[in-house]
């Protein structure tokens, strides 16, 4: 449910004149934004409460590998752990995670403490926009009632706050900050032009100014909830097909000479917005009383398929005459998408366990990840230097740029006889199909 706001602080506005402005955690959405803020000679303190991340960031060291070591070294941004920066910011942009819970349901424990911590140093007049993917009506109902709660504040009278959902692409040049257009959104029409007038110092592709903050909040609920779908919808096909005995991708491209027909492809759905964001909107339509079935059951077709890819590959490994016990497949990718080393919201590691369950023997190689990393997370063998030798299978779950340039057909005469290549996106587009030497599997 959300909440109306009472009228703005009685402040100054000059369009393009902004004081100094602290971000509040500098993960993957904070970190660009204190840096793009940075860039556009705005003041920027970047707080964050973990002191290793600062002092990594205070060395000139990019901690998320997205921007890189020069753009944090030759940055003018002041790290601090000290939430003392706060008191002189005219904008406090907080970037903090919103994950789901054991039971689905939005814990938003990190976006509370942020507020409670801005409370306690918040100067009146100043402006609080909330990144973070939240359902419709937590910035009042949360951050803001936070933030009063601590400073003694009102908002709507003392401070205001405004939401603008984070959109860029990790790891994707083309769809950076400065590429997607921003959604903003105020409490009221001073604040949305505040807010927009911000955010266009640093947007290239331009602003849309929502019309209120739970319409800028649905937003970014509903734009991963769309593509959610979209994949639940080919990944429901590829099973159906499976059944059936048809190549899905066959299927998809005589569908897709349609004009009007969408090209997606079936695979595994990780990462930080997709799998959560319908979380969101389910719990606040379920608040006020609607079950939004189609949403739920598309989350369900999706979490199911890390189970389908392993069972397509233990049928594979049975047709090779393979003894599952006695085989061994390599898993290429382990992050949750293609060029990023992320692999904190990786589903692979439900394929690898039905994989071991029946007593395969699971190897893995991701040339943009940490090996101890991924040896911590799915407690398999990571290859440091990728090696096909008596491998039985070989699992393309993550389809890297290098991996799509592969020679399959050299790298088969050095796996163990028979051996099986499951192509989980397709993104072989079907090549080692007439290759007798391999049995190949797409989803």
């Amino acid at each position: 449910m959300t909440s109306t706001f009472e009228s703005a602080p009685d402040v100054d506005f000059v369009e393009g004149e902004f004081g100094p402005i602290t971000v509040v955690g500098l993960g993957y959405v904070g970190l660009p934004l204190a840096v793009a803020f940075d860039v556009a000679d705005q003041q920027v303190h970047g707080f964050d409460v973990d002191e290793k991340h600062i002092e990594t960031l205070k060395n000139g060291v990019d901690p998320t590998g997205d921007l890189g070591d020069r753009a944090i070294e030759s940055s003018e941004i002041a790290f601090t752990s000290d939430p003392a920066c706060i008191r002189d910011s005219e904008f406090v942009i907080v970037a903090v995670p919103t994950p789901v819970d054991d039971l689905e349901n939005p814990n938003l424990t990190y976006v509370e403490a942020a507020g409670n911590t801005i409370g306690e140093h918040l100067q009146i007049g100043a402006t609080v926009v909330l990144e973070s993917t939240v359902y419709p009506g937590a910035t009042r109902e949360i951050l803001a009632q936070a933030i009063e709660e601590t400073s003694g504040l009102t908002v709507g009278e003392e401070f205001s706050v405004g939401y603008s959902p984070e959109r860029m692409v990790p790891g994707d040049d083309e769809h950076g900050l400065r590429d997607v257009v921003k959604i903003v959104s105020g409490q009221d029409e001073e604040t949305l032009q505040r807010v927009a007038a911000l955010y266009e110092t640093i947007v290239d592709a331009g602003v849309h100014r929502a019309p209120k903050i739970a319409v800028a909040e649905a937003a970014k609920c509903i734009e991963n909830i769309q593509r959610d779908l979209n994949i639940a919808l080919v990944n429901e096909l590829a099973i159906a097909c499976d059944n059936l005995g048809l190549d899905t991708h066959e299927v998809l491209d005589a569908a897709g000479t349609k004009w009007n027909f969408h090209d997606y492809k079936p695979g595994l759905v990780g990462g930080h917005c997709i799998p959560v964001d319908p979380f969101f909107m389910i719990y606040e339509a379920e608040r006020n009383g609607f079950s939004p079935k189609l949403i739920e059951t598309g989350r369900e077709v999706n979490e199911y398929m890390p189970e389908h890819v392993a069972e397509m590959t233990l049928r594979g490994l049975n047709d090779c005459g393979k003894v599952l016990r006695d085989s061994t497949v390599l898993v290429l990718g382990l992050s949750y998408k293609p060029g990023v080393g992320d692999i904190r919201s990786s589903v692979v590691g439900s394929t690898i366990e039905k994989l071991q369950s029946y007593g395969v023997d699971v190897a893995g190689y991701d040339p943009y990840a940490e090996d101890d990393a991924m040896r911590e997370e799915f407690g398999i063998e990571i290859q440091s230097e990728l090696s096909f030798q008596d491998v039985d299978g070989v699992l393309l779950a993550t389809p890297h740029d290098s991996f799509l340039e592969i020679d399959y057909t050299e790298a088969a005469h050095r796996m163990a006889d028979d051996p099986l290549v499951v192509d989980v996106m397709g993104e072989l587009n079907g090549r080692l199909a007439d290759y007798e030497a391999i049995t190949y599997e797409r989803v």
